[in-house]
């Protein structure tokens, strides 16, 4: 999909809409950002290129044309939250079906899923989560160990 602004579909029959679960997204990663890094939202405005009234529209539920992913994508990077959680909210597949993407990134393994499916969960204390993070970031800096 391209980052230009596409319209939001109507609400779902159930009475959700787009709009409503993007911005609880929102609030779930805001609220960790302040639980886990004592980030205000001007803070998470400037680490994550999205800008203050941006955020607060997000959380108002307040847009009619999807947001830009590119803001949203960064959005995601600044609080290590999956992008694929995020356009799940918006009711967007989990990747991006443009031309220019040829390639099939490879499926996850089963346990990275459970991983990232528990980062991705609102019931998951913030404290397991910066316990996950964590434990992500030291695996992510140790030197490989080479069989032989």
């Amino acid at each position: 999909m391209p980052d230009r602004a596409q319209p939001a579909p109507p609400p779902s029959p159930s009475g959700g809409s787009p709009q409503a679960a993007f911005a609880r997204f929102v609030r779930r990663a805001i609220d960790d950002a302040k639980n886990e890094r004592g980030w205000t939202v001007t803070d998470l405005a400037a680490r994550t290129g999205v800008g203050r009234s941006t955020v607060f529209r997000w959380l108002a539920g307040d847009w009619q044309d999807y947001p830009e992913l590119a803001k949203v994508r960064g959005f995601c990077a600044a609080l290590d939250v999956p992008v694929s959680a995020a356009f799940r909210a918006l009711g967007l597949p989990d990747r991006e079906m443009s031309p220019d993407r040829v390639r099939a990134e490879p499926p996850l393994e089963a346990d990275v899923e459970v991983i990232l499916g528990r980062l991705a969960d609102p019931a998951v204390p913030a404290e397991e989560k910066k316990l996950i993070r964590d434990m992500l970031r030291y695996l992510a800096q140790r030197p490989v160990r080479r069989a032989g």
